[in-house]
């Protein structure tokens, strides 16, 4: 008898895993870069070919400062906020995205590859990226 339970709640709950939608992933991708060994946060890799650049990329070339980068849509998930210091990269495959960095002065900033103006130095300063 009791092994006729366990064979029923087995086969129930092979059927449930079966039947039910696969686990949402977070962030995919992730790999180091930069000096300090920094993570890469990514989305879905199929949202960006190969040869396209990327929405975003931030190089820390002076002192260390504290960037916080979220996406710019009413639910504002943060992706990144922590302080980086100089040689550190972040890189984002999704957009549009809000940066926000305490010193802008001491970030290099792409946005789909273009070089942004550069921020005067101790101030903070903001970027936007677009969805394309």
């Amino acid at each position: 008898m009791a092994a006729l339970a366990l064979l029923i709640v087995g086969g129930m709950a092979l059927v449930n895993a079966i039947m039910s939608e696969p686990d949402k992933k977070g962030p995919s991708g992730a790999s180091p870069s930069g000096d300090a060994g920094r993570t890469t946060p990514s989305s879905n890799e199929t949202t960006t070919s190969p040869t396209a650049p990327l929405p975003l990329v931030i190089r820390v070339t002076g002192q260390p400062t504290t960037v916080v980068v979220r996406v710019a849509d009413a639910g504002g998930k943060v992706l990144a906020n922590s302080t980086l210091n100089t040689g550190d990269t972040l890189q984002f495959k999704e957009a549009p995205l809000q940066v926000v960095a305490q010193n802008g002065g001491s970030l290099q900033v792409a946005i789909y590859g273009r070089l942004q103006p550069r921020q005067p130095n101790g101030q903070r300063a903001q970027w936007l990226v677009k969805a394309r």
